[in-house]
This record gives structure tokens, C-alpha cells and sequence, in this order.
């Protein structure tokens, strides 16, 4: 693949409006596993346009990546260590557990690998001991809680310790110890920690790379154990994820969605391919980003979209009135018609096809329609 190429211009962020002139931008990096390569490319893309985090935040993959950016890595260095990534860097079985303690063992991968990697990437510090701000998340496993580190109370911890339990997937990885808390992924309760991250900036940027979407899978019931755990995974952390964006209000937010959904999530076969995603999907945002700034708050990019529903398909079930009745409703005859047909839709709006289980809902770019409409005339 070629390349990553230099940006034309910079994006200027110096304005007068609403937010200082120089806004409080936070970064935040959501979970994905291997997926999470994109984040680089995203970061490499915001380097080369000038724009400096205040803060950064991230879950899982996210809050490795995000950790060591916070640490003082550049992407340049992190571009690097990702093209040389390998299986045996991950993933190395825990083959004496498995076999003397069986269902008593913790995970199905040893800690050790995972544990160099974080201290390869990320300072030996503590959260106070960083010069950019860190949000880390991860869930208290007994408590069954969600947690914060870098936020008050919980900044006096170790960064790796954290990152660590952040990245632990259950079941695949021992969950990790961070104080007197036994923790585990962070994507199990908040996979783009978008909301805690708010608290202290004028606005986000937000790169989803995991579960933006659930494409059609076929076979995966026969592909083993991992392959059905992600899926499940893949499926719950979706409409956790969507039902916080669906009512996010404040600040506004640049919501960055690479197009890694044909990518799995332990794919080491296509990291130059998720790095160049990554760059791309964040160059494509960034011309919005003075109208994210502008504005009171919302998600951006918007666009308008035509909502379609084929009616021959469309069998009345009523989820997608259930799920989304600002947008969608019931006729006389029970089939679902939209509430109106032209929306301005940001990419949270981009599930609204997905509630259909027979896929009558489609969601797409007006210009499109129209484009079949005058060539439909043409040949009449």
C-alpha cells in the first residue's frame, strides 16, 4: 500500500465564537482490538493538521494507544512498532492453565505478552505524572463497576497498571490488578468514553473502531469459541455504545468512523491497511471541524439523507418504531413509512438501517436518489 501522503494545509483552529480561541480539544479512542491500528493513522492525520489534544481518553485497544500518545509516543513511532506487530507479540496460550486448573483458569491466553507490549508503549509513571491529561477505563470485576483512572481519586495509580486492565478481555486475558481493584476491559461497560471525557473540554473527537457497525456474518457458530464470544461482544457493546450517542447533547463532537468493519478483530494481516483507514476516515472529518467548533453541541459530520422503506419487504413488526419513533412509524396498511423522508443525520444515525430484522430500511445520500430519478427520465 502506498505511503501515508502530507496534507495540503493545515486545519486552523484559531477562532473567535462560543469556545476560546484556542478550544479545549479531548481525543477520544474507543475499543476494537487489532482493529485499534486505525487509531495511529487517526492520530498521524491530527499531528500533520496541527491540532494538539488536551486530552486524551480511551477504552481497551483505545486507552493502549491513547496511553502511549499521552506518554510522549509519536505516531511516526507508533506507525513503526505496528508494522512490525506479530501474533507471538499478543497471544501466547496458557496451555499449563488450561490443562491443571481447566475451568478454574483465568484466561485462555497468558498476561505476560500483553503486560510487555504496555510497557513497551506506555510511561512507568503515574496519571498525576503526565504532561497531557489521560482518562483510562476499565470495570471493577468484583464490584461490578464502572471506573475512570486519571479522574480524581484515581490518579494515583500506575498508567500501565491501568492500561493493562483496560485491554484485559475476559476470558482471553487475566483481568488485571490496579490498586486493591481487580479489573477488566473497559469496553465491557464503555467502550468510547466519549461522556466522562466531556467533562473537561469544549469539544471531542471520538474514532470508533470497532463497533460502529455489526455487518452480516455468516457461519460464525461454527468457527469456535472466540469467534461467538466477539460476535456476542461485538453486539452488546453496539447498543451500549449507540444508546449513549443517540442522546448526546454536549459538547459538540467530531465522530470519526474508519471503515474497518470487514477487518476481524484479530486480524494481524492487515495493519498498513487499518493505519491508512485510519488517516483517511480522519482527513475526511477533519474539514468539519470548524463546524463542530461552531457549534452549541451535536455529532458531526451532518448530512442530509433519504430515509427509504421497501414496502413489499417491510412486514410491520414495529422495531424500528420502537427504536427510533422521531424518525419512523406505522401506516394505516401497518407498514413503516418514515416520519420524514429527508433527515440531516450525523454517523450515529448510521444504525437506523440495522433495526430491520428483513432489511427493509435503507439510509442514503439524497444525490443518489435523484441521480437514479433523472436517469430513470432519460430513458423513458
Amino acid at each position: 500500500m502506498a505511503p501515508f501522503t502530507a496534507p495540503d494545509n493545515r486545519i486552523p483552529i484559531e477562532r473567535t465564537g462560543p469556545h476560546p480561541a484556542l478550544p479545549r480539544i479531548g481525543v477520544v479512542l474507543g475499543g476494537g482490538a487489532l482493529k485499534g491500528m486505525a487509531h495511529i493513522g487517526a492520530l498521524r492525520a491530527l499531528r500533520e493538521a496541527g491540532i494538539r489534544p488536551h486530552l486524551y481518553a480511551g477504552s481497551s485497544i483505545g486507552a493502549m494507544i491513547a496511553a502511549a500518545a499521552a506518554s510522549g509516543r509519536s505516531p511516526a513511532e507508533l506507525e513503526e512498532r505496528a508494522q512490525g506487530f506479530r501474533r507471538r507479540d499478543l497471544f501466547r496460550i496458557n496451555h499449563m492453565g488450561m490443562l491443571m486448573e481447566r475451568m478454574l483458569a483465568r484466561a485462555i491466553y497468558l498476561e505476560a505478552p500483553l503486560r510487555a507490549l504496555t510497557e513497551e508503549l506506555v510511561a512507568d509513571c503515574t496519571f498525576d505524572q503526565l504532561q497531557t491529561p489521560l482518562l483510562v477505563t476499565a470495570v471493577d470485576l468484583e464490584r461490578g463497576t464502572p471506573l475512570v483512572f486519571g479522574r480524581p481519586g484515581f490518579r494515583d495509580v500506575r498508567v500501565r497498571d491501568a492500561v493493562y486492565a483496560s485491554c484485559a478481555l475476559p476470558g482471553f486475558f487475566p483481568p488485571g490488578v490496579v490498586g486493591d481493584r481487580t479489573c477488566i476491559d473497559g469496553g465491557t461497560m464503555d467502550n468510547l468514553p466519549a461522556g466522562i471525557a466531556a467533562l473537561d473540554v469544549d469539544a471531542i473527537i471520538a474514532v470508533d473502531v470497532g463497533i460502529a457497525d455489526v455487518p452480516l456474518v455468516r457461519g460464525v457458530a461454527e468457527q469456535g469459541f472466540a469467534s461467538i464470544f466477539m460476535r456476542a461482544a461485538t453486539m452488546m457493546m453496539h447498543e451500549m455504545q449507540q444508546a449513549t450517542l443517540e442522546t448526546w447533547t454536549t459538547p459538540p463532537m467530531l465522530l470519526v468512523r474508519p471503515r474497518v468493519s470487514h477487518i476481524g478483530w484479530f486480524s494481524f494481516g492487515h495493519v498498513q491497511e487499518l493505519l491508512q483507514l485510519g488517516y483517511d476516515a480522519m482527513r475526511r472529518a477533519l474539514p468539519h471541524l470548524l463546524d463542530t467548533l461552531s457549534a452549541p453541541g451535536g455529532i458531526f459530520p451532518r448530512e442530509a439523507m433519504q430515509i427509504r422503506v421497501d414496502r413489499e419487504r417491510c412486514t410491520g413488526c414495529g422495531l424500528c418504531v420502537a427504536r427510533y419513533p422521531e424518525l419512523l412509524q406505522l401506516d394505516t396498511d401497518g407498514k413503516a413509512v418514515p416520519c420524514v423522508t429527508v433527515q440531516e443525520f450525523s454517523p450515529r444515525e448510521s444504525d437506523v438501517g440495522r433495526c430491520c430484522p428483513v432489511d427493509a430500511i435503507t439510509v442514503g445520500p439524497i444525490e443518489a436518489r435523484d441521480a437514479v430519478a433523472e436517469r430513470l427520465s432519460q430513458s423513458a
